[in-house]
């Protein structure tokens, strides 16, 4: 590497700014990745291995935030050291603003539906 490609580091598989994108290598780590922790699910769906549905949601739910996170790292180049750890503090931003809102509209459906009114609760009587 001669010139401005060895001060960059574009070789290496730099942007010219500095930041790491990626590498065939890492790309096909994370799509590799991300075929298993979406075929595990629709196996576990499609062959009813597990009798409890429940059991079967949770861990359908765990594979999700997995994939959410191999999506993150192999993708979009999540770390706490990238940009000065800015996005990895707007990600816990968003996540905690999404738990709020998601405990919320829990609260506010369980309690809508434990304050029905008396007689409400069949409403294929509704016209």
């Amino acid at each position: 590497m001669t010139g401005h490609a060895a001060q960059t580091g574009v070789h290496a598989g730099l942007h010219p700014d500095g930041h790491d994108h990626g590498s065939h290598r890492t790309y096909l780590t994370g799509f590799a990745l991300s075929v298993i922790l979406t075929a595990i699910p629709f196996w576990l769906v499609m062959t009813g291995v597990l009798a409890n549905n429940q059991v079967t949601g949770l861990l359908i739910m765990a594979l999700a935030a997995v994939q959410i996170v191999v999506h993150m790292i192999y993708f979009l180049h999540m770390s706490s050291r990238s940009e000065g750890g800015w996005s990895m503090m707007a990600l816990v931003f968003t996540l905690v603003l999404v738990l709020i809102a998601l405990a919320g509209s829990m609260w506010v459906m369980y309690h809508l539906n434990a304050n029905m009114m008396p007689g409400m609760t069949d409403m294929s009587r509704m016209p």
